[in-house]
């Protein structure tokens, strides 16, 4: 494990497309999210011990936010072959053992991960209702074994300014977590 951080897509970069299967074989894509006054994309895998210690935080945050209408989405881009605890048939176990209500995609060929420069796990971000990016970075200041609680304050906030119609605060530190388990020879120009 590489501990590595998000790039930090530039802000009001477009939400890239995708069309990718969750854990029930279903298409979903960002089609799918277009009268959401908000969206978040998480890339995250079953196996990182950062995406871990804030599984039960990420299960609430869907819980609370899918009831305001905000679109979320969580994506697996991690080498199944290589990593069998990350494959589509264990996210489906995952989904059902931490109780996430969002969907959960696999991103076989990696284009998702690439087109997002997403580079950890997790690492989040918020589109708002015209799918410009607000915010990336962490979704709060825990980390496993800081003693900090995990409140997933830093996303909250950003969302609860986007639904509120006002400016996400600039000031977004990176998340932190395992490097995407790239194929190989398929590692990105920024990894």
């Amino acid at each position: 494990m590489a501990l590595t951080p998000s790039t930090m897509l530039p802000l009001g970069t477009s939400a890239p497309d995708f069309h990718l299967p969750d854990t029930n074989g279903k298409t979903v894509s960002l089609a799918d999210f277009k009268d959401a006054p908000a969206l978040v994309v998480i890339f995250m895998c079953n196996h990182c011990p950062y995406v871990k210690h804030i599984r039960e935080g990420l299960a609430q945050f869907g819980r609370d936010y899918q009831a305001k209408g905000v679109g979320i989405v969580a994506i697996s881009s991690n080498d199944a072959t290589g990593y069998p605890a990350d494959s589509p048939a264990a996210m489906k176990e995952e989904v059902k053992s931490a109780g996430y209500t969002f969907p959960y995609l696999y991103d076989e060929t990696q284009a998702v991960a690439k087109a997002y420069r997403a580079a950890c796990t997790p690492d989040i971000y918020l589109f708002d209702r015209e799918k410009k990016l607000v915010y990336r970075g962490q979704f709060d200041e825990s980390r496993p074994r800081n003693g900090l609680p995990v409140t997933g304050r830093d996303l909250r906030d950003a969302v609860e300014a986007v639904l509120a119609a006002k400016p996400v605060s600039q000031d977004q530190k990176a998340s932190m977590g395992c490097n995407i388990k790239w194929k190989s020879g398929n590692a990105p120009d920024y990894f």
